[in-house]
C-alpha cells in the first residue's frame, strides 16, 4: 500500500493561529476555555472556547477577501497557512482539497442567499482561492467529520487519484450551535473535564485546522497516516452505544489495517467530550478493543469540542506528540470517573511514542479510528 504522510498542519483556535502556538500552550498548561457573557449569543452566561476579536482581525487582514464568509476566510486562513509552511511548491493540479464541517454559514440563515448556505457552496470558494483546480469534497458527518476527511483522503491518495490532499476542519461559535447543545442539558458550567469524576458536559470551541497529506515523503513529514475505521452503532439519534462495541470494532479494524497490533499503541487522542456516556462508551471501547495501556488524553479540555474541526485538531495535536515525543496531559482531569480503568495522562512528560490512535463519535451513533505512526 502506498505511504502516506503528513507533511505540513495549521491550527487556529483560541489557543493560537498556528500549530506551535497550540504546543506551546500544552506546554505551557494553559486552557483557551473562558467564562462569556455576550447576549448576542446566549440570554444566559456560558463557557466556550472562542476565537478573540484581535484573533479574528489577523485572520482577515491574512485572507482580505471580504466577499467570502467568516467561516470560509478562516478555513481558508488555515489551509493557506499550512500550503505556505511547506518548504516547497505544492503541485496543486495533482492536489485534492476536503472540507470537513458540520454547521458551514448556517449562522447566516436567512440573511443570504439559500445557495450561499450549501456546505459545497463553501468548499467551492475556498479551493478556488487555493487555486485548487480538482472538484472540493464536503465530509459532513457529524462529530466524525474531520477524522472521516483524514481517512477519505489517505485512500484517495492510496488509490492514485492524486498525489497530495489538504483536508480542512472547520466550524464557527455560533447562537444556533449553543442553542442546540443547550437545549440538551449538554454543556458545563465550567470548563469541560473529560473522563473526570466530577465532568459536568461539554465545552464548546470554534477553530480552523489542515493537515496537507502526500505520498511524498518530504523533509518536513513528522507522521505517517497508515489506516482508518468506521462504524455506526444505530442506538440512538444523540445517545452512544452503552457497551462500546462499536467504536471498538472500528479502532480494532484500524489496527488490523495498519499491521499491527493494540499493544503497539502508545497513545491515544480520545473524543472525550466530558458527557457522561461518551466517556464511559471510549473507556468501555478501549477495553474492548485491548488498549487499556495506552496513554490516552481528550484535548477539548484545552479547545472545547470544535465541531468539525475537531478530528482535524486533534490528530494535528497527536502528531506533535508523536514529533515532541512527549504525552499530552488531559487537561481538567483530576479523578477517573469512567468504568474502565484507562490511563489517562495527569503530566507533561517524554515517553517513546511510535503509534497514535485517534478516535471519535457523533450524533447518529457514529464512529471513527485512524492509526497515525512516527515518520
Amino acid at each position: 500500500m502506498t505511504p502516506v504522510y503528513a507533511i505540513s498542519s495549521n491550527a487556529i483556535s483560541s489557543l493560537g493561529l498556528d500549530t506551535q502556538a497550540h504546543w506551546q500552550a500544552v506546554i505551557e498548561g494553559r486552557i483557551g476555555i473562558k467564562r462569556y457573557e455576550d447576549t448576542s449569543l446566549s440570554n444566559t452566561p456560558f463557557i466556550a472556547a472562542k476565537l478573540a476579536l484581535e484573533q479574528w482581525q489577523k485572520i482577515l487582514e491574512k485572507t482580505h477577501h471580504p466577499q467570502l464568509s467568516a467561516f470560509e476566510q478562516l478555513a481558508l486562513c488555515s489551509a493557506t497557512n499550512a500550503i505556505n509552511s511547506l518548504d516547497e511548491t505544492l503541485d496543486l493540479a495533482d492536489t485534492a482539497f476536503i472540507l470537513s464541517t458540520t454547521k458551514g454559514n448556517v449562522e447566516l440563515l436567512g440573511h443570504v442567499p439559500d445557495e450561499q448556505l450549501l456546505l459545497c457552496h463553501s468548499a467551492k470558494v475556498v479551493a478556488a482561492q487555493l487555486g485548487i483546480v480538482a472538484k472540493p469534497i464536503v465530509i459532513s458527518h457529524a462529530c466524525v467529520s474531520g477524522v472521516i476527511a483524514l481517512q477519505y483522503g489517505l485512500r484517495l491518495l492510496q488509490a492514485g487519484r492524486y498525489k497530495h490532499a489538504v483536508i480542512t476542519g472547520c466550524d464557527r461559535f455560533s447562537r444556533f450551535v449553543l442553542n442546540g447543545f443547550q437545549s440538551f442539558q449538554a454543556i458545563s458550567d465550567e470548563p469541560c473535564r473529560p473522563f473526570d469524576a466530577e465532568r459536568k458536559g461539554i465545552t464548546l470551541g470554534e477553530a480552523a485546522a489542515t493537515i496537507v497529506l502526500s505520498v511524498n515523503k518530504t523533509d518536513t513529514a513528522v507522521a505517517e497516516l497508515l489506516s482508518g475505521a468506521t462504524s455506526n452503532d444505530a442506538n440512538h439519534i444523540s445517545g452512544p452505544s452503552r457497551t462500546g462495541e462499536e467504536l471498538a470494532d472500528a479502532i480494532s479494524r484500524a489496527i488490523a489495517s495498519a499491521n499491527i497490533t493494540p499493544r503497539q499503541i502508545d497513545i491515544i487522542s480520545a473524543h472525550g467530550t466530558a458527557t457522561s456516556f461518551n466517556d464511559e462508551m471510549e473507556a468501555k471501547a478501549f477495553d474492548l478493543a485491548g488498549l487499556l495501556h495506552s496513554h490516552v488524553h481528550s484535548f477539548k479540555g484545552y479547545t472545547g469540542h470544535t465541531l468539525g474541526a475537531a478530528g482535524v485538531l486533534e490528530s494535528i495535536m497527536a502528531i506533535e506528540s508523536l514529533h515532541h515525543q512527549t504525552l499530552i496531559p488531559s487537561a481538567g482531569f483530576e479523578h477517573l470517573g469512567v468504568p474502565r480503568p484507562i490511563n489517562v495522562t495527569r503530566t507533561l512528560k517524554p515517553a517513546d511514542i511510535q503509534y497514535a490512535l485517534k478516535t471519535a463519535s457523533g450524533f447518529g451513533g457514529c464512529n471513527a479510528a485512524i492509526i497515525w505512526k512516527r515518520g
